[in-house]
């Protein structure tokens, strides 16, 4: 089957579309932009041995995972408030808002139509009521959630091939280019950072396109199932689960999830004592299921036995840790060169889609030009390290010296101008050119540079525990995303979208 997509269709879906997490009240409601840069793909790298899996002695025992400690859930909403309608409001995604089912706030609210809502309307909105508790099963571990040392050298064209399934002989237009089954997949688990294993074990389990080779019909359009029309075909039916694996992940590593409100709108109570890896697919399951079937999707009978049967057992695969305790960036300059004035003018916010951490900042070239024009300025690099890609507005740079974007530190330039742009196996030093800022590579309204960091392929958020630092301005902000600062020793610079003296920086 051969279908055309484009990827700029996720801004629409970063817009449109709710994760089915929910912060409690006083917490920090985590979420990122909805970046739809989509023209990278998988980087075919042979993985180091010390970062191949053991296999396991069949005979000997399982072994337990390691217990995590329980984490500080957000407290869950115990009073009725009221709720003012606001222009795009359904009652699902208010009830989503809120933790409560529709039918509960139709019953509460005495609605006749629930298709018909009055901006300006108040409604009453009572309190979460749990109506399943989340089990305390491990489905996997971190490393096989994030695109990792674990995974770094797993070949995804060789496993689909062997497999011989519906995914093995299909293929997708995607921006005007032909690609395959596996050559989708693999570029969504590069563009989000998601294991590409774990891609392969959720669509198999929703869909059996790795191993059958004539699924269901219904899944043909819609092979995660999510019967959106505006996601039709593989690849935005795999942006919006890597998305929303990322999505758990990333919340629960702040402890910024309460709840996990299922399909149907059941409200299941969290376990504090799951890991993050585990959360992510939870949060995935929870938009795939209602209150039938989430019980065994999150079972050892579910999700985690196809993983199983794929791949082994899943925590003999496990990297720790992922991101080391007393880990410490890199010496890093600003991305320009000497003089220039550049216009900071997003601070964090999402480095991939509006799953991921707020790991991304942004930054306008020099000039009075708005929107996409040609620039002349030059994006430096940050530190030194090789080119590990180079295609379609991105760039990657590994920083560790072993030419593998998933270990260790790495940076992703984004937007960057094909021309002159630097060239895979080009080693920069810092202060390098990189190339020039631009609108290429997926969605972007004005010529600029998207720039985030990964260690170890995790997003590392530019205003958490470990900032963002360049030249000594260190990154901040305060729970509204795209806003933030930049801070040198008295001097701030204000992230701001245009070009004024409150958000003008330059080395």
């Amino acid at each position: 089957m051969k279908i055309k997509r484009l990827a700029g269709l996720i801004i629409i879906i970063a817009a449109t579309l709710s994760g089915c997490y929910q912060p409690g009240p006083g917490a920090k409601e985590w979420q990122a932009s909805g970046l739809t840069d989509s023209e990278r793909y998988f980087i075919a790298t042979a993985t180091p041995a010390d970062f191949q899996p053991t296999a396991s002695d069949p005979v000997s025992p399982m072994q337990t995972p390691t217990p995590n400690n329980p984490v500080v859930l957000p407290t869950v909403r115990a009073e009725t408030v009221q709720y003012t309608v606001q222009y795009g409001d359904t009652l699902a995604k208010i009830a989503q808002q809120f933790q409560v089912t529709v039918t509960r706030l139709i019953n509460e609210n005495g609605i006749s139509n629930a298709d018909q809502l009055v901006i300006g309307q108040v409604l009453v909105v009572p309190p979460p009521v749990f109506e399943l508790t989340a089990t305390d099963f491990k489905i996997i571990p971190d490393s096989e959630l994030v695109n990792s040392p674990s995974n770094a050298g797993f070949d995804v064209a060789t496993f689909v091939s062997a497999r011989g399934g519906y995914l093995s002989t299909y293929s997708e237009e995607v921006d005007g280019v032909s690609l395959t089954g596996s050559q989708i997949l693999a570029r969504v688990a590069l563009e989000y950072s998601v294991n590409p294993r774990l891609l392969l074990t959720v669509l198999e389990y929703q869909s059996g396109w790795v191993t059958k080779s004539n699924p269901d019909g219904e899944t043909l359009d819609y092979p995660m199932r999510v019967n959106i029309s505006w996601l039709q075909g593989l690849y935005l039916q795999l942006n919006y689960a890597a998305d929303l694996l990322n999505r758990g992940y990333y919340l629960w590593e702040i402890n910024a999830i309460s709840a996990w409100i299922l399909s149907d709108n059941t409200v299941v109570q969290v376990d504090p004592t799951i890991n993050a890896g585990t959360a992510g697919v939870l949060n995935l399951l929870c938009a795939l299921t209602t209150r039938a079937d989430w019980p065994l999707a999150t079972s050892e009978d579910g999700i985690y036995a196809v993983y199983n049967r794929f791949f082994g057992y899943p925590f003999d695969n496990a990297y720790d840790p992922m991101i080391p305790e007393g880990l410490v960036q890199p010496e890093f300059q600003l991305p320009f060169e000497m003089g220039d004035v550049w216009s900071y003018t997003s601070g964090p916010h999402g480095g991939w889609d509006s799953g991921s951490a707020w790991a991304a900042l942004d930054f306008a070239p020099p000039g009075e030009a708005l929107g996409c024009f040609p620039s002349d300025a030059w994006v430096v690099a940050l530190a030194s390290g090789q080119v590990v890609y180079a295609q379609d507005g991105a760039v990657i740079q590994d920083l560790d010296g072993d030419g593998i974007w998933q270990t260790g530190w790495s940076i992703l330039y984004m937007h960057i101008d094909s021309a002159d742009r630097v060239k895979v196996g080009d080693y920069l030093d810092a202060g390098d050119p990189v190339g020039h800022p631009s609108c290429e590579g997926g969605y972007s309204t004005g010529t600029h540079l998207h720039i985030a960091r990964r260690y170890n392929g995790e997003w590392i958020a530019a205003d958490g525990s470990l900032p963002f630092i360049m030249d000594g301005w260190v990154s901040s902000g305060y729970g509204v995303e795209y806003d933030g600062y930049l801070t040198k020793g008295e001097l701030t610079v204000e992230a701001w979208d245009g070009r004024s003296s409150i958000n003008a920086i330059q080395r």
